[in-house]
């Protein structure tokens, strides 16, 4: 029978990448379902029964790793994740598997021949509760203060927004503009040093005077001229992707 798979990824763009990645290297795997948090990843997992879940550790409502915790031995357990030198210490002595945020081919080719070898042996999967608590405490020791809050100037009136609600800030010579769903806001704060206050995660640098928020995202197009453009839920303004920072979607 055909291996089978969930993937679970707060972010849309993260989750068709790996998929894309997965097909190249492992095209016999079925993808079966995908979870946006983690309380859907326990119920895709109860209701499709995977050999194999790809489980983002940093997610809403419930996180990747109190996901693991239910999700027990169901299902073979691949976490993915951006960068994190105290993870990825866990994981190399815990001996699970783990994807490198953005998936690399090579790399994930390694964990796709490691997971082909346990489903060829038919072995459990492991017994994660130790590791579990390892990555729980280091990750939270490490987890930085990122800002929750801007304040910004609509007219007269000042308001507190949160930054989840932000599509983008853009930069001039005097302000940064703030851009939500409904309406824009200024702040004196230019790009280069919000860059460093917000999660990168969250918040991508696409220009020298750009921030956009990743879940805004709704595709990248490219014009008569050869420019990137970043496309914006919601909104038929684009914005444009300077040579620094294509790499970011070279690969999507």
């Amino acid at each position: 029978m055909m291996p089978t798979a969930i993937l679970a990824d707060d972010e849309r763009l993260m989750r068709e990448q790996l998929r894309s990645r997965l097909e190249q290297v492992w095209p016999e795997l079925q993808i079966l379902d995908e979870a946006k948090n983690g309380e859907e990843a326990i119920q895709l997992v109860e209701k499709h029964q995977p050999d194999l879940i790809f489980l983002d550790i940093r997610m809403p409502i419930k996180t990747g790793l109190e996901a693991a915790k239910e999700i027990g031995n169901k299902a073979h357990i691949v976490f993915i994740t951006a960068y994190d030198q105290y993870a990825i210490q866990a994981f190399d002595h815990g001996a699970v598997d783990y994807v490198l945020k953005p998936a690399d081919v090579e790399r994930l080719s390694k964990t796709v021949e490691r997971l082909k070898s346990r489903l060829k042996a038919h072995d459990q999967p492991a017994d994660m509760s130790n590791l579990l608590s390892q990555l729980a405490k280091q990750m939270g020791m490490s987890k930085p203060n990122y800002l929750q809050w801007i304040q910004a100037s609509i007219g007269q009136e000042l308001r507190l927004i949160p930054v989840e609600e932000i599509l983008f800030f853009q930069s001039d010579e005097k302000y940064t503009r703030v851009q939500t769903a409904n309406y824009e806001a200024l702040i004196r704060k230019p790009v280069r040093d919000l860059s460093e206050e917000l999660d990168p995660a969250l918040f991508w640098q696409i220009h020298r005077s750009t921030l956009v928020n990743a879940k805004a995202i709704s595709g990248v197009v490219r014009d008569l001229r050869g420019r990137h453009l970043v496309q914006v839920k919601g909104l038929t303004e684009k914005l444009e992707v300077s040579r620094s920072f294509v790499h970011l979607f070279k690969q999507m």
